[in-house]
């Protein structure tokens, strides 16, 4: 047998690899509803009627060819339009790298940044292409610790204790990715101050940027002086063109401190050669066209939010922070004969016929919790919990 990588092999997706026990039941004929994938598309959301028809206009007036691979030049112009009404940020499009998506983005900061032993330091819990992406470039993910008390909000003081001379950034996911915490202001200009005194710069991931509920996102770029923040966003939530994989960072670099982080990042975007042209030229009537949709799909997620919060803290054995942001809850297992959360989440598929994933695929500080959407419409959230809390009744006695 000829051998694949270790690291290869070492990638991890919890979020999909629960979906394989789940498919074995689905060939027999069971029912399975499915809150893992946080995909608003496959409910009830779509993109934007004026996104749609540019991406087809596009196909259609011969948008087919090999793009620039730092992105389409009106594109970038749109996006540095957009940052700079939302977040307030001095940038050209010089400073935009468009993406296929923020994964892509993720994987060029990691290859730029890390040789082999360097530390990124990540939320723990945490989304787990921040854990499986360092690993793969032969870097070590430090968690930091998120309290969730405080509505996940970071610690910083662990955040401090966790800085050494080999790490090379602090990646921020706020709204939050899997436990739905809003960052307070306050918190991020604790941040941005700490990464200042040991000179790291910030990766800050804001695709659920407009996607909060009671509060509103503060972007770290929006409070930094002198700190470089790499500021990753894109059309999958917000926009909700998901299967699109169109995405984008930003340098907000006031002092030029990434210049060489920057220069390697060109490098690995010309070696994938471009992003997918038409959906560029759609991503341009998306940052430059109407918003209204917004409005009527965050009505529909805060109903949705607010019913689940509710259902998840009556069930016995399950507690839950209220989510702010994003459209994920992130519940703890309180009691149970179960040895970890994967075994409780394995159980729950099987006998419940739900399936969630386990908060030890989002790492350090996610055991003994699951991670759910609430992107399904009421009805099928209240036969879910239904579910879950005749199954939580029965295990429980």
């Amino acid at each position: 047998m000829i051998k694949a990588s270790k690291r290869a092999m070492g990638i991890e997706y919890a979020i999909r690899d629960v979906v394989l026990p789940a498919r074995e039941l689905e060939k027999q004929g069971v029912k399975i509803i499915k809150l893992n994938i946080g995909d608003p598309v496959k409910f009830d959301f779509q993109p934007p009627e004026h996104m749609k028809k540019a991406y087809c206009e596009a196909i259609m007036e011969g948008h087919n060819y090999y793009g620039d691979s730092e992105g389409d030049k009106d594109l970038r112009a749109a996006i540095v339009e957009r940052e700079k009404k939302k977040n307030g940020v001095d940038i050209t499009p010089e400073d935009v790298q468009v993406t296929a998506a923020v994964t892509e983005a993720l994987q060029f900061i990691f290859g730029a940044l890390i040789d082999g032993g360097e530390e990124i330091l990540i939320p723990g819990p945490s989304y787990p292409p921040y854990v499986a992406l360092v690993h793969f470039y032969g870097g070590v993910p430090v968690a930091y610790r998120t309290i969730e008390e405080e509505g996940w909000q970071p610690d910083i003081d662990d955040m401090r204790k966790k800085i050494s001379d080999k790490t090379r950034a602090i990646a921020v996911i706020n709204p939050n990715n899997p436990t739905g915490a809003l960052y307070e202001k306050k918190t991020l200009q604790e941040i941005i101050d700490l990464a200042g005194e040991y000179d790291i710069p910030i990766i800050s991931d804001e695709i659920y940027d407009l996607m909060t509920y009671e509060g509103k996102h503060v972007s770290p770029a929006s409070l930094t002086k002198d700190v470089p923040v790499i500021i990753m966003n894109g059309l999958s939530k917000v926009y909700f063109a998901t299967g699109w994989r169109l995405g984008y960072m930003c340098f907000v670099d006031p002092e030029n401190k990434l210049a060489e982080v920057r220069e390697a990042i060109g490098k690995l975007a010309r070696i994938r050669l471009c992003p997918n042209t038409p959906a560029q030229k759609a991503a341009i009537a998306g940052l430059t066209g109407p918003m209204d949709y917004l409005d009527e799909y965050m009505a529909k997620l805060k109903e949705r939010r607010d019913y689940i919060y509710k259902r998840l803290n009556e069930i016995p054995g399950i507690s839950t922070q209220k989510p702010e942001g994003a459209f994920y809850i992130f519940p703890k297992i309180e009691d149970g004969p179960w040895k970890n959360d994967k075994e409780f989440v394995l159980d729950v598929l099987h006998n419940a016929h739900v399936l969630f994933v386990h908060g030890s695929g989002f790492g350090e500080g996610g055991e003994m919790h699951f991670r759910s959407i609430f992107l399904a419409p009421v009805p099928i959230l209240e036969e879910a919990m239904d579910n879950l809390e005749k199954f939580m009744k029965e295990r429980l006695g």
